[in-house]
C-alpha cells in the first residue's frame, strides 16, 4: 500500500494544492508515483470544487509542474486515510488536530509543512491569497517537499 501524502491549507485553492502539485512533480521525478500517493484538502468549504487560484495556476504554469486539482474540504476519513497530513500554518494545524481529537484519533504524523524545510525564513507558509506572494510560496513549498520527500523516502525504504 503506498504512503499517502495530504497537504492541507485554509481554502485548497492557494497553499496546498500548490504543495500538492510540486510534491507529485517530486514524487514522479524520484519514480516513486506507485508509492506514494499525494492529495490536498482545505479545512474550510468556501471554495469546495473550484480551481486552484490563477496565483498558483501561474506559478505552477511558469515552473513547469501540471495541476488540474479541485478544492475539497479535509473529511473525518482523511484521519484514518493518510499517512501524513501536512498542515501549512498552525491555525489549520490545529484545526486538523481539534477534528483528529474529536475523531478518535490518527495514527498519522501531523505536523507542519515548513518543519521539513532546510532554508525557510520562517516556519509558517504564508497565505498568498491576500498578499499575492505565490512565487515566495512556491520556493517555500518547494524547499519543505523536498525535506519532506527524503524523510519520507528514509521513514519508509523506499
Amino acid at each position: 500500500m503506498p504512503v499517502s501524502v495530504l497537504f492541507v491549507c485554509l481554502g485548497n485553492i492557494c497553499r496546498s494544492p500548490m504543495a500538492e502539485a510540486v510534491f507529485q512533480q517530486m514524487v514522479d521525478d524520484a519514480g516513486l508515483s506507485e508509492q506514494i500517493r499525494v492529495d490536498s484538502a482545505g479545512t474550510g468549504s468556501w471554495h469546495t470544487g473550484e480551481a486552484p487560484h490563477r496565483g498558483t495556476q501561474r506559478v505552477l504554469r511558469e515552473h513547469n509542474i501540471a495541476y488540474d486539482g479541485r478544492a475539497r474540504q479535509v473529511a473525518v476519513a482523511d484521519f484514518d486515510t493518510f499517512d501524513y497530513l501536512i498542515a501549512m500554518d498552525r491555525s489549520n494545524l490545529r484545526n486538523i488536530t481539534d477534528q483528529i481529537e474529536a475523531h478518535g484519533g490518527t495514527d498519522a504524523h501531523v505536523g507542519l509543512l515548513l518543519d521539513f524545510a532546510s532554508g525557510a525564513d520562517v516556519d509558517e507558509v504564508p497565505d498568498p491569497y491576500y498578499d499575492g506572494r505565490f512565487e515566495y510560496v512556491y520556493q517555500l513549498v518547494t524547499d519543505a517537499a523536498e525535506g519532506l520527500l527524503a524523510h519520507i523516502r528514509e521513514q519508509h525504504n523506499l
